[in-house]
């Protein structure tokens, strides 16, 4: 392989890691609160995305520099065997067990179709975690309120249930509290709870 030629995929190779690692950008932006639901669905992957910035960028150093002892063809072989043993079972595991959690229930607003509360269950084990968002819009310019998260260990008892109570509030009942969250009526962001005591 010419020294032109080597450059020229060493360049695609970073080019395309470097592209990889901008599109990660905008899925960290919209999985905060208030982010845009497509945009953290389409781009909030940091396994895939970052793991591919990754291995392009080992290969283009491979790609770049020309082993051409046999100790060297060795040492190059055996960091690729062990970035992809590695790596492997990173991916797999993020595929399989990266997802945005069980979902548990829905409950569309009676006079806003586009507002959604979700409950979803984000624990990868027996004990449950539940979040709840609120979904607000539709399509592209849809975007979700995360009002909080719910464990059982954290002194709130269990999960009951995320309702509508009113036009512009939803309520989140666990074992020990009723906390109630007023949601703006222009973009339905929630507000700072208002929490009982049971």
């Amino acid at each position: 392989m010419t020294a032109g030629r080597r450059r020229r995929i060493t360049r695609g190779l970073r080019g395309l890691a470097l592209a990889a690692l901008l599109a990660y950008l905008p899925g960290v932006q919209a999985s905060h609160s208030g982010g845009l639901v497509e945009a953290e669905r389409w781009f909030d992957h940091p396994v895939l995305l970052v793991g591919a910035a990754v291995v392009l960028t080992v290969a283009s150093v491979v790609v770049e520099f020309e082993f051409r002892t046999r100790w060297s063809q060795i040492g190059c072989a055996a960091a690729l065997a062990a970035l992809v043993l590695v790596g492997t079972p990173i991916v797999f595991l993020a595929v399989t067990l990266g997802g945005d959690g069980r979902p548990v229930d829905r409950k569309v607003h009676p006079g806003h179709p586009d507002r959604v509360p979700a409950v979803t269950d984000i624990a990868f084990s027996i004990d449950p975690t539940y979040r709840v968002e609120l979904l607000t819009g539709s399509g592209w310019s849809a975007r979700h309120w995360e009002p909080g998260v719910w464990d059982e260990r954290d002194g709130r008892g269990f999960f009951t249930s995320a309702e509508w109570s009113g036009p512009d509030r939803i309520t989140v009942t666990t074992e020990k509290e009723i906390a109630v969250f007023t949601l703006d009526p222009a973009t339905g962001r929630p507000g700072e709870p208002s929490v009982v005591r049971r």
